[in-house]
């Protein structure tokens, strides 16, 4: 089972006499070390698969490992294994537990869209960046293990005590809710595990052994979760490496890497240095920029891959001029190599620097992706009317009564949904359920009874019909019912609502399309919606160039990459401390090692800022690599000569063989 494993991966794999570290270089395997030593601790060990828990961040990276788990263990050996994210571990752990926290078992999971409004509504701000500031400091005290009373006592501003306020009483409407935030998850069961330790003793016993994937981005709460799940035996493997921590900005902590040979005297290291995907011209300029940071871990990866083309450095006159370059040199080499459209990716450090690609390449019809964007189903106009749909499909959804009762608003605000809230919590029941009850009716003022009232009927009423009437006819009564476009139009400008309002009908016809095409009710098509992601299924052209932030491109690979924008305050960004410049020069590290055989590191000359012009100086990580492996093009004013002429006559002659095949 292990024969296909290098001798490092498989010391790794065997090893478990304690605590493990894995240092796993960029393209060295780690994931074939972690499911291979899944499947070794139950085919040669004796673990039982339920007894397993391996723990990553993605649903991506978790669906892979299962696939490939799946492989490894045939049949009924690989049942009960859990393979998920740290969020998914906490809702599993807190729907066995609840009770214990005072919540019920189907406890509502709110999203970011969700906390966003009721961050607005308690804050009484129009101010969409104050929100989101407060949203990420509550979302980093809790990260922190910060509770609400101990946000109060720290606070150092008058900003600060405001924000400590807002964030004890969004966890005081949360609870009133029975919800949780996507925080929580990880926040509570460290809660749980603290004040119940027979919770956290079955926990233990039922997760014998941990292994935790991309270890570097952890935050403070996670490294207590797998602390206290691993306990006083400590059999897990950690796998991480600190030349990829990128996420500091999200509350990522690079120390609890460092930290786990503090917390453990026993802990055995293993690197994991040879490299699988890259050249070693590549892998050597990587090494030589990330030595520029200050190391607890010395690590050298390595490769046998040849050693590859040579590093080009492009200098642009503007960003226009780089896009264009980009996707012409793209262009002619995919040419060139019979390569694909897949075989590309354009990695940038901001979102914005996208645009004048994304022109260059609609102008030159060539199909691409956007990594690390928002999918349709994401914007808040069709999250609103998604509410009512799952509202009408559940009842018991209490995230889609919130979103669906109060857009557009009705007269029922706060005060009238926290104490429904709290009473549907004493009886453990649906705000939907809690709002038929006699006792509710003593509780809510008339008014807001009726309009409550109202609502709920009216959703009672298209769910009686939902599974048998058609799909299109009880669709267009629920947009007239609510006057949604009505509600758009005076709620947004005028450009915005229409926008808004045309994503609807686009949402809205393809429900219809897909209902009459596939025979699906309503209430059928609801739970389609589940399953499909926009951007995954029909819209995604599969032979297409990446575009990515580098932040996004983490974890993937590409044959022939181009990295741009590599310009001081872009990157490293602009402010940047001593601590933050290691983690831009890690991005950028990162960035490098996504490639396999070809890199062009690209930079303006000068950039386009509003209606003015500003100059640009090339980033300093251009000066902290191997000069002798770099290739300087375009305006630089040292610019080498790229090409012999006697290399300039052989590519001449392979375009010209191509040119003549294709013709033939």
């Amino acid at each position: 089972m292990l024969s296909k494993l290098n001798s490092v991966q498989r010391e790794a794999a065997m090893y478990l006499d304690g605590p493990l570290l894995v240092l796993a270089g960029a393209g060295s395997g780690k994931t074939r070390v972690i499911t291979h030593k899944i499947a070794y601790l139950v085919e040669e060990c004796g673990y039982a698969a339920r007894n397993i828990a391996a723990i990553t961040f993605t649903n991506k990276a978790a669906n892979e490992m299962k696939e490939r788990v799946g492989h490894l263990l045939q049949g009924k050996q690989s049942k009960g294994l859990m393979v998920s994210t740290f969020h998914s571990l906490g809702m599993t752990i807190l729907r066995a537990e609840a009770k214990l926290l005072g919540y019920k078992p189907q406890f509502s999971i709110f999203d970011s869209s969700d906390t966003f409004k009721i961050i607005g509504e308690l804050s009484n701000s129009g101010d969409k960046q104050e929100i989101r500031d407060i949203q990420t400091q509550v979302s980093n005290w809790k990260s922190a293990f910060v509770s609400p009373e101990q946000a109060v006592v720290i606070a150092d501003s008058a900003e600060a005590e405001a924000y400590a306020r807002f964030y004890k009483r969004y966890q005081e409407t949360l609870r009133a809710y029975q919800a949780v935030d996507f925080d929580d998850l990880i926040h509570l069961p460290v809660v749980l595990f603290k004040e119940h330790p027979e919770a956290l003793s079955r926990w233990q016993q039922r997760l014998r052994y941990l292994l935790i994937d991309e270890y570097q981005d952890t935050n403070d709460c996670q490294y207590q979760l797998t602390r206290l799940l691993a306990g006083k035996r400590a059999a897990f493997t950690a796998v991480g490496d600190d030349d990829q921590a990128i996420y500091a900005w999200r509350g990522a902590s690079i120390e609890n890497l460092h930290n786990l040979r503090t917390d453990y005297s026993h802990l055995r290291v293993i690197k994991l240095e040879q490299n699988y995907r890259s050249s070693q011209r590549i892998l050597k300029v990587a090494n030589h920029l990330i030595n520029h940071n200050t190391k607890v871990f010395e690590k050298h990866l390595w490769s046998d891959h040849g050693t590859g083309d040579p590093i080009r450095i492009y200098a642009a006159r503007d960003d226009e001029h780089e896009a264009e370059s980009v996707v012409m040199k793209l262009l002619s080499h995919k040419f060139e190599h019979q390569g694909t459209f897949s075989d590309y990716a354009i990695l940038y450090r901001s979102n914005y620097l996208s645009r004048a690609f994304e022109e260059q390449l609609r102008t030159q019809r060539v199909p691409y992706t956007v990594s690390g964007g928002s999918s349709f189903f994401d914007k808040p106009e069709i999250k609103d009317i998604t509410a009512y749909l799952r509202l009408i499909a559940n009842p018991d959804d209490d995230p889609a009564f919130i979103r669906a009762i109060t857009t557009p608003k009705r007269g029922i605000g706060n005060a009238t949904l926290e104490k429904l809230g709290s009473y549907a919590g004493t009886r453990q029941i649906s705000l939907f359920e809690a709002a038929f009850e006699a006792q509710t009716e003593q509780l809510l003022p008339a008014r807001q009874y009726e309009d409550l009232m109202i609502f709920c009927r009216f959703i009672n009423r298209l769910g009686a019909n939902a599974d048998t009437d058609d799909c299109s006819e009880l669709l267009d009564e629920l947009l007239r019912a609510i006057n949604y476009e009505t509600w758009l139009y005076d709620s947004s400008d005028a450009k915005q609502a229409e926008g808004k309002w045309k994503n609807v009908e686009d949402f809205v016809g393809w429900l219809k399309r897909k209902s009459e095409a596939d025979g699906k009710s309503l209430i059928a098509m609801v739970q389609t919606i589940a399953l499909i992601n926009m951007l995954d299924g029909k819209d995604k052209e599969p032979d297409a160039v990446s575009l990515s932030t580098l932040h996004a491109s983490k974890g993937l690979e590409f044959p022939h990459v181009f990295i741009i924008g590599a310009e001081e305050d872009i990157l490293p960004f602009r402010d940047s401390d001593a601590k933050g410049i290691e983690e831009e020069r890690r991005l950028m590290y990162v960035g490098i090692t996504r490639a396999e055989r070809s890199l062009q590191i690209s930079y303006c000359k000068r950039r386009r800022r509003g209606k003015d012009w500003a100059l640009c100086e090339p980033s300093r990580f251009m000066d902290e690599m191997p000069q002798d492996e770099l290739v300087y093009a375009g305006v630089h004013a040292e610019a080498q000569v790229t090409v012999t002429k006697d290399e300039g006559m052989d590519k001449l002659a392979r375009l010209k063989a191509m040119l003549n095949k294709a013709e033939s």
